[in-house]
Order: structure tokens, then sequence, then C-alpha cells
């Protein structure tokens, strides 16, 4: 029996399958032993093959092949890697220019995580109520910044409603992943795209302008805008973003203006780093590329590079 996996919450995968049944799962022993090196080997959005068991329960066997995915390094790094969804159309990477801050690092890792898989990306700048005129400005310099390079970018207020008209249009008839750090507001903004999820929300901690883990495990919710059935899948906050399984040649091609560029590049190994006739360098020279940008990318290319020389445990 086939089905699609809704809801992971670590010890149990809610499975619906095509009469619209929802059964508790767990994952037949074997397979974990097939070479899936990850923390969630089956992950929402997956669909999945199942045997139903007298307890009402049922086994998954198999995995269908996936269309794509967004993985990230994980914290057990026995695992390696966490498969934060699968099979999605577009993926909603919430942002706050303040309570908390974004980091762009952890911006563009995101991003270049969904280029390597692709997954289109919308930035949504939530908590625009909150902002100062500086940080408005600030807001503006960083959605033009991310347009330039060909991400589509929203200004919304989870918590006034303001914007959050624009985005049931870019996910209706869609699986669409909702993701970004801890207190940016995923949970707030559901509930305003679908007033009967009646998400627990809490509010950041002062002291540290960090925000605390209302959701625990990842689900796909269900509902209708325009009529079109559509999964969003709310996750749990991330704190870093880690990102897995990229060579440290291909990282410069995840990144939209430095693959554009490279292609005019003198030598076609070239790491855009310190190479004569480097055209990545001299578009930053010229500022077609973003300092913060390239900046993002010496931080993976180091950490790939350091990757090589670790020694293994």
């Amino acid at each position: 029996m086939r089905g699609l996996v809704v809801k992971n919450t670590g010890s149990w995968y809610v499975v619906k399958t095509a009469d619209g049944k929802k059964t508790n799962c767990k994952i037949k022993g074997t397979f974990r032993i097939k070479g899936i090196r990850s923390t969630n080997p089956v992950a929402v959005g997956d669909y999945v093959e199942i045997i139903p068991n007298q307890e009402g329960t049922a086994l998954i066997t198999s995995i269908d092949d996936r269309r794509n995915y967004i993985v990230r390094r994980s914290q057990n790094l026995s695992k390696q890697s966490h498969i934060i969804a699968a099979n999605v159309d577009v993926a909603l990477l919430v942002v706050t220019i303040n309570h908390p801050e974004t980091s762009l690092v952890f911006i563009d890792r995101f991003l270049a995580s969904a280029e390597a898989y692709s997954v289109p990306v919308v930035l949504v700048f939530n908590k625009t109520d909150l902002l100062t005129a500086e940080e408005r400005e600030l807001q503006e310099g960083m959605m033009y910044l991310y347009d330039t390079v060909g991400y589509q970018c929203v200004a919304v207020s989870a918590c006034t409603g303001e914007g959050v008209d624009a985005l049931p249009p870019l996910i209706a008839g869609k699986v669409a992943l909702l993701s970004g750090n801890s207190g940016v507001g995923k949970s707030t903004l559901i509930n305003r795209l679908v007033p009967d999820a009646k998400l627990h929300t809490a509010p950041i901690s002062t002291a540290h302008n960090r925000g605390t883990h209302t959701t625990t495990f990842s689900e796909m919710i269900e509902f209708f805008p325009s009529g079109q059935w559509t999964g969003l899948i709310d996750t749990p906050g991330i704190k870093g973003f880690g990102n897995f399984d990229m060579k440290p040649e291909e990282i410069s091609c995840y990144f939209k203006e430095i693959f554009r560029f490279s292609k005019d590049c003198r030598f076609h190994n070239c790491t855009h780093t310190h190479e004569p006739g480097c055209a990545v360098l001299q578009a930053l020279d010229n500022h077609y590329i973003a300092q913060s940008r390239y900046n993002s990318y010496l931080s993976m290319l180091e950490e790939k590079e350091d990757e090589k020389y670790r020694a293994p445990y």
C-alpha cells in the first residue's frame, strides 16, 4: 500500500494513503541499513510503501525515489545528514532583520542547498511591523540584493497580516516547505495562512534575541487556497545550516551570480580566490557580486577544505 508521509515525530511516521486514512508507521528494521546515512531516512513529503498490521499501525518497507529534497548537516555527526523535507515544489525561507536577526550566511547556505537539489526558494521577510526606520532601510537593501540575484522576496507581518496575501498564490497547488531560524514567526505565519492550524507560538527571548522551539516535529498541513490542494510542511526552527554532500569545486555552481561570471574565468578549475584571469574576482571588484555573498561562498569553501584534512573518527 502506497502513501504520503505527512508527519514525523522522531519515533513514528504518519502516512496518508489514497483513501485519506492516516496510519502511524514505524520503519522496518532492515530499512535502516541500506546505506541511508541520515538521522531520518524517511522525511515528510516522501512517498512510501507500507504494510498494515493487526494493531492498526504499519511498517514502512520501502521509499520511492525522491524528486528532490532539502538536506543539512546533522548535529549528530555519526549520521552526517538530516533531510528537512522531500519532493518539494517551493521553499519559503522565513527571515527577520531583527527579533531575532537572521544572518546572511544562514540565508546563503540555505539557498545553496536548495540550488543543489533544484528547489525554488522565496524569501519571506517577516516582522516588518517591528522594524525601525533604519531596519526597514536595511531590509529593503537585502530584498534588492536577493531579488537581483534571482530570488523572489516578500515582506510580511504575520502578526498584523500585512503582505501575507501575497503568499497563497505562490504556493497554491504545491508542496511548500516553510523553514527558518527559531523565533522568526513560522508558526504565527501558518496560523495566519491556515487559521484552523492553531499552532502554538511563543515570544522570543528578550535577553538573547533568540527564538524558542515551538515546533518540535515536522508536519504537512493541508489546506485549499483558491480551491487547490496545498501541502505546507512546517519544520522545527534551525539554529544553523551546515551544508552537506557538496564538493569544494561544486559550491560556486550553487551561487547563481558566481556561477554566471565563472564561465568567463581563464581556468576551468578556478576556485575564485586568487587565480589570475578570474572573472568572479573581477565582478566582485566591480560590485556585480555582493561582498556578503562572496563571503558566504568562502565560508563554505573553507569548511569543505577543512573536512578534506580532518582525521576520521
